[in-house]
């Protein structure tokens, strides 16, 4: 891959992760704060200071090697927003709705890129200095919140989708699930080396990208 697509494929990108994973992480911490638990606020993390949510690796490290790869579609993480659930009102009810918060606005976010889309497509042609790369970023938005959106619901721990599984499964098999969390990240990592992570999760997300493409008048 030659330096200048590189370069231009990390331009193209950056911003949408960047607002992808930083929304979806202050997402959790607005919901939780709202239901009774102020870590996230008390912290500082209510805030849309990416230099508060960037990890190096996640951020950065590997959103960059996907683009400079070719990957067919860009996934990353921020530090996670601090949650403490027994200071919650209604702590098993209420951890589904601040798990919840996350992929769904990821999920409107991939809906209003497609809304600013239609408009840029429309925009004069003797502005195609600044809505050529306007659009490929909002693809790149669609792209990068879609991902997040079906990555982030599969109920598996630490994901949001474990979260949501825990707080709404029986106490006895949602405190099995638990258990897992610990190995959660190297169970996505044995996914993703035996390409089943790509096999089962591609379609779906290409599929909705699609359904979304085809909303853009």
């Amino acid at each position: 891959m030659e330096l200048e697509s590189i370069l231009r494929g990390l331009s193209i990108w950056a911003l949408p992760v960047l607002l992808a994973i930083v929304l979806h992480e202050v997402a959790h911490g607005w919901v939780a704060d709202k239901l009774g638990d102020n870590t996230a606020r008390w912290m500082g993390r209510l805030t849309l200071n990416p230099i508060k949510h960037i990890d190096p690796i996640g951020t950065v490290l590997i959103p960059a090697a996907l683009v400079i790869m070719g990957a067919p579609f860009i996934f990353g993480y921020a530090k996670p927003v601090p949650v403490n659930f027994a200071k919650l009102n209604n702590p098993k009810q209420d951890m589904v709705w601040v798990a919840l918060a996350g992929p769904l606005t990821n999920l409107a976010l991939a809906f209003i890129s497609v809304g600013l889309l239609s408009v840029t497509i429309h925009l004069p042609e003797a502005m195609h200095w600044f809505t050529q790369p306007l659009a490929a970023m909002l693809q790149a938005s669609i792209i990068i919140n879609v991902v997040l959106f079906v990555v982030n619901l599969i109920p598996l721990p630490p994901l949001d989708g474990g979260r949501v599984a825990v707080g709404l499964l029986p106490n006895h098999l949602a405190y099995q699930l638990e258990r897992i969390e610990p190995y959660g990240f190297f169970i996505l990592v044995g996914l993703l080396m035996f390409g089943i992570f790509q096999a089962v999760l591609g379609p779906i997300i290409f599929g909705i990208t699609k359904a979304l493409m085809t909303l853009v008048v």
